[in-house]
């Protein structure tokens, strides 16, 4: 039996009771998964009445990125998860390198499997997590409550080396939220679990970042138009995607786009722009150096080739 520890009352919004599912196990099941689903339907406009504030963070993350700037992400529990794995998503997705885009995790590696309750509580552990960041970063906290000890501990380490800091959580007021440089607050309001944040809190938080990360991932040129033109081809379907996604960007057939690619060395920003421009590999691939990788800019600077339509319609 685990003997009793101090005793926090968290003050947020999350731990209220909601009115809406008082009866929630007294109803069958199909009903009850309706209204954890109505619950569901409530986030996307809360996030939505955040976006101000996260365009903010990306911008400022992009700077920075664009900079040599690293983004730390820390979190406890299902916020560390959620923190985890959009940091181990973005490699494979835009060839993002790993150790710019990193994941703290309140109690390490094997919390993220199994939890670690007390992790959260430790401010001091928070705070030696983020002994790695560095003037030029970024550290954003995830904590549905926004008062998460670990996750303060690290923001105020972060704040204190110089980093900017930024708070997505879904307390709008109060604690954590006074002391840092941006806060992204989401009106999640009470679970329908009372207290049960692996639920809308959870799910805001993992929109948010879907948002920031893609948002950020094309201020730095790792997309084009709509297609993903950083893809790291390791395996037969993401070659084969990025052939399509040549196909797609110039209206070019199989045989172009991958003779394009050959002659590219595999890079697909290279064979788009010389597709897009009718320039040799050596040429696009040093015009996209001087771009900052973007290829809008890139295109723009050579002149696109009348041969390939830009944006091409994808195929029926």
């Amino acid at each position: 039996m685990t003997k009793p520890g101090p005793v926090v009352r968290v003050d947020s919004v999350t731990e209220e009771r909601n009115l809406r599912t008082i009866d929630i196990d007294a109803l069958p099941t199909l009903d009850v998964l309706r209204l954890l689903n109505d619950e569901d339907a409530l986030v996307a406009s809360s996030v939505r009445q955040a976006l101000p504030a996260l365009a903010q963070v990306v911008d400022a993350a992009a700077a920075r990125y664009r900079a040599g700037g690293t983004i730390h992400y820390f979190g406890a529990g299902t916020s560390g998860r959620i923190g985890t794995l959009d940091a181990a998503e973005l490699p494979p997705t835009f060839s993002a390198d790993p150790s710019r885009i990193v994941a703290h995790h309140a109690g390490g590696q094997d919390a993220i499997r199994r939890a670690v309750e007390a992790a959260e509580d430790d401010s001091d552990l928070g705070a030696s997590d983020a002994s790695d960041v560095g003037a030029g970063d970024i550290a954003i906290g995830l904590t549905a409550s926004g008062r998460t000890p670990y996750v303060w501990g690290a923001l105020k380490a972060s704040k204190g080396l110089g980093a900017l800091t930024v708070l997505i959580s879904s307390s709008l007021n109060g604690g954590i939220a006074d002391a840092v440089d941006i806060h992204v607050g989401v009106d999640t309001g009470p679970e329908a679990i009372a207290g049960s944040t692996r639920l809308k809190a959870a799910t805001a938080q993992k929109m948010i970042l879907n948002g920031f990360s893609t948002a950020l991932m094309i201020r730095v040129g790792k997309a084009y138009s709509n297609l993903m033109v950083d893809v790291a081809a390791t395996n037969a379907k993401l070659r084969g995607r990025v052939l399509s996604i040549l196909e797609q960007a110039t209206g070019g057939t199989e045989a172009e786009c991958a003779e394009a690619l050959e002659r590219a060395d595999g890079d697909t920003k290279t064979a788009l722009v010389s597709l897009l421009t009718d320039v040799d590999a050596a040429t696009a691939g040093a015009v996209l150096e001087a771009s900052g990788g973007r290829v809008r800019e890139a295109v723009a600077s050579l002149g696109s080739n009348p041969n390939h339509a830009e944006h091409s319609s994808p195929r029926k």
